[in-house]
């Protein structure tokens, strides 16, 4: 008896499991060379179509893959409250996939994901390789199932729809503000570990710097306060920083505990602005200047743009950029 599935046969067809199914049962619906080609894989594989495979054509499921890099953020939580405000009001179930490279390697969650048949796919993580967005393609093209980058983006390429804000141009406003209050050594805190959206930042932060013709310095640390808060202590030795531009609140409020433990004063001495105005900005003392990026606005509209795709509705944009501020709290010389 054969044991290979439906899914088996989709992936060597390179088609959809509903294209699989059509074949099957309605196949004047289907193109001849993709029906031809899906009859043959049948005959090649053995595969035995079940229930299940007859009902899938007219099977509509309502449910939503959202693949985050990790839940602590407190960015990926309020932006899990846009999703699934969106969701709500269409219908739609949430299935929730935690990215854990140790554990699982992504492709394996991806086609975990192809299997469970949902209707589409947010995708939240923003350490993007070349590899990972190919195989985020395959996904869209060949399984057809319509995919939205929310909160990230893989630039010089519009295939897959994003949902963001300009990170360049808010990395470039953040550190100009900087500039004006009369810091002269200013750091851009950034991530060991290479994501999209800090490249962004950084790009925007080395232009404001050069237009001022100032020496352009990154620091590169860890998220894990464990981590960062002993770089940042040795950084206190040996460098001399008068303004900081982290790439996130909660590395900002641990420079300036850090700073604070030092006996540097903010802003007196340092001027620390952060990026996304989350919780973590209202709590620190003092007040953490921000990016306020929109968080809760981009998990919704990337929800919204998504029941478009998956209604196959027209879209007129795909990278769509949603606006930004400046919030200017007393972490910085505010004048």
């Amino acid at each position: 008896m054969s044991k290979a599935t439906i899914y088996d046969v989709a992936g060597a067809a390179r088609v959809s499991l509903a294209t699989v199914s059509r074949a099957i049962n309605n196949p004047e619906k289907v193109k001849p060379e993709t029906r031809e080609r899906v009859l043959r894989v049948i005959e090649e594989l053995g595969y035995k179509p079940n229930a299940f495979a007859k009902g899938l054509a007219s099977r509509k499921s309502t449910t939503v893959a959202v693949i985050v890099p990790d839940m602590s953020r407190a960015s990926i939580a309020e932006m899990m409250n846009g999703i699934a405000d969106i969701a709500r009001v269409y219908k739609y179930a949430i299935l929730l996939y935690i990215l854990d490279h140790e554990e699982t390697p992504e492709e394996d969650i991806l086609k975990e994901i192809v299997a469970a048949q949902v209707d589409g796919i947010l995708y939240l993580n923003d350490e993007i390789t070349e590899k990972q967005y190919d195989f985020l393609l395959k996904i869209k093209n060949e399984y057809q199932i319509p995919l939205v980058l929310t909160n990230t983006i893989y630039p010089g390429s519009d295939e897959i729809p994003s949902v963001s804000i300009d990170y360049e141009k808010a990395g470039y406003e953040i550190t100009k503000k900087l500039i004006e209050d009369g810091r002269h050594n200013i750091y851009m805190v950034s991530t060991v570990r290479k994501y999209m959206v800090n490249d962004l930042k950084e790009a925007g932060y080395l232009r404001a710097i050069s237009e001022a013709n100032l020496t352009p310095r990154i620091m590169r640390t860890s998220g894990r306060i464990s981590i960062n808060t002993e770089h940042f202590n040795e950084y206190f030795k040996d460098h001399k920083v008068d303004g900081i531009v982290a790439v996130r609140d909660s590395i900002a409020v641990s420079f300036m505990n850090v700073a604070r433990e030092n006996h540097v004063k903010i802003p007196e001495d340092i001027s620390v602005a952060g990026f996304q105005n989350t919780k973590y900005a209202l709590l620190a003392r003092p007040q953490l200047t921000c990016v306020d990026v929109p968080i809760y606005d981009i998990g919704a509209v990337g929800m919204r743009l998504l029941t478009k795709l998956m209604n196959q509705e027209d879209i007129t944009e795909p990278r769509v950029k949603l606006d930004h501020s400046l919030v200017l709290r007393d972490s910085t010389i505010n004048t």
